[in-house]
């Protein structure tokens, strides 16, 4: 059980790396028994606020209803894994504001990076004029002035980023710390990310 509840915000770029460390963290946390939920972009978008656009104002609304719902979760104990582009500073304020128990995580990488990973198709299809207002291409992103962990995904492999999230969870007091050795990836899913590296040309 966490010692208290706490959203965990991840923000960044599109194809920074949010959702993929969210995931392992959430997988991690599980493992120990801890209530986690996690509140992806493209889900809540599915399901909460498929009526909101792009535009700066839907942006600030749709993190509006996620910072409300990741209130209710924290109050109760929970620790919520929230991934959002979220790019701007004032509505991250008001999410911890609104919050309270509030960890904000910048996902670091370089728009030029993000455009490489690019998994979606997105961003060539934003430099294209195919779609408005997209993060870092139409649209700017304010970086964190003072985040409380910066995850560089650019020089940091996932594991590292994975471990460098659950070390401040720990250190902070909101988990038990846990000794023993944590294997993210079961034998499987090692080979298939290993496959895909290798068809990306990375190794």
């Amino acid at each position: 059980m966490p010692k208290k509840g706490l959203t965990v915000w991840f923000t960044g770029l599109s194809a920074a790396g949010k959702t993929t460390i969210a995931l392992a963290v959430e997988k991690i946390l599980k493992g120990r028994g801890i209530k986690v939920e996690r509140l992806d972009g493209d889900t809540v978008r599915k399901n909460l606020t498929k009526d909101l656009g792009f535009s700066k104002e839907d942006r600030d609304r749709n993190i509006e209803r996620v910072s409300f719902v990741a209130m209710l979760l924290t109050r109760n104990d929970v620790i919520v894994l929230c991934s959002f582009i979220s790019p701007y500073r004032e509505e991250r304020n008001k999410a911890k504001a609104t919050i309270g128990s509030f960890v904000e995580v910048y996902v670091k990488a370089s728009v030029e990076e993000c455009s490489k990973r690019d998994p979606k198709g997105l961003y060539k299809k934003a430099l294209a004029g195919e779609i408005e207002h997209f993060t870092g291409v139409s649209d700017p992103y304010e970086e964190p002035i003072q985040p409380d962990l910066i995850c560089n995904t650019l020089i940091e492999t996932e594991e590292e980023s994975v471990q460098k999230v659950i070390t401040f969870l720990e250190e902070n007091d909101y988990i038990e710390k846990n000794d023993s050795p944590e294997d993210v990836y079961s034998d499987e899913e090692r080979e298939k990310v290993q496959k895909r590296l290798e068809d990306l040309g990375y190794i």
